[in-house]
């Protein structure tokens, strides 16, 4: 019996013996590949705009101010020459057609009376298309006023709220003067489309009627005057378009005297 429990135990202890060399000997578990992780795409941070560059204006000075007026006056010459040169120059526009002399205006009245009103029509018709004649000689008499525009008053008159300033300066200044350099050009004009002989055709009719003041008006001067007025005013219609549109402003140093800011 104690030889049997013997033998047991030494079968037992082997057996364990057996078994644990035989797990030291196994090969170890191998471990779970890591899982990959997921890659995600950085969105690029914002990219803030450049602040806008705002350039430097400097301040307008007298010789910039002075060479756009001239630049502004001498456009408003070119383009109302243009304009009252044209045929019906003055003769359709009412804002300068020439009326009959105020002096004379008995003259048209009673002649109408006697059914004259055919060379009343007439001669207003001639005096407009003089009028008309005349202007397109009169570019080079306004640039030259134009040019002797002076510095005084420059800044103020560039940057005045006044759309039609410089004209009104330069006609202020120059005005009798370009009618007496015009007078001339004006009278030829007159001679020409033939209002000079209706005129004194009808202040002869007029003259013949009994019991009337006898009248001698002097056509030449009025006409001349109501011209160059009638320049003037499509000349300040001009400065006012250039003072406050962009598009006319069609150099750089016109963009820089008028246009906005300064």
């Amino acid at each position: 019996m104690t030889l049997f429990r013997t033998l047991a135990l030494g079968f037992v202890l082997t057996l364990s013996t057996a078994q644990l060399a035989a797990a030291q000997t196994k090969a170890p578990a191998k471990k779970p590949a890591p899982t990959a992780k997921k890659t995600t795409t950085a969105k690029p941070a914002p990219v803030k705009p450049a602040a806008p560059v705002i350039p430097i204006k400097l301040p307008l000075s007298s010789e910039e101010a002075a060479g756009g007026l001239r630049e502004a006056l001498s456009q408003g010459v070119t383009r109302a020459v243009a304009l009252a040169g044209q045929a019906d120059g003055f003769n359709a526009n009412a804002d300068i057609r020439i009326p009959f002399p105020p002096e004379a205006e008995l003259v048209a009245a009673t002649l109408r009376k006697v059914r004259a009103g055919a060379l009343v029509d007439n001669f207003e018709v001639a005096l407009n298309r003089a009028a008309e004649t005349a202007a397109t000689q009169a570019k080079p008499i306004f640039l030259n006023a134009v040019q002797n525009l002076t510095l005084q008053d420059a800044l103020m008159l560039a940057t005045s709220r006044e759309t039609d300033a410089a004209t009104t300066l330069l006609y202020e200044k120059t005005a009798p003067d370009l009618r007496t350099a015009f007078e001339p050009t004006m009278q030829q004009s007159l001679e020409q489309t033939g209002a000079i002989r209706l005129y004194a055709e009808m202040v002869a009719r007029y003259n013949k009627i009994p019991l009337v003041t006898r009248l001698n008006p002097q056509l030449v001067p009025y006409a001349t005057e109501k011209t160059v007025d009638g320049l003037f005013a499509l000349m300040a219609a001009e400065e006012g378009r250039i003072r406050t549109n962009p598009a006319a402003q069609g150099s750089a140093l016109l963009k820089r005297v008028f246009g906005k800011g300064n």
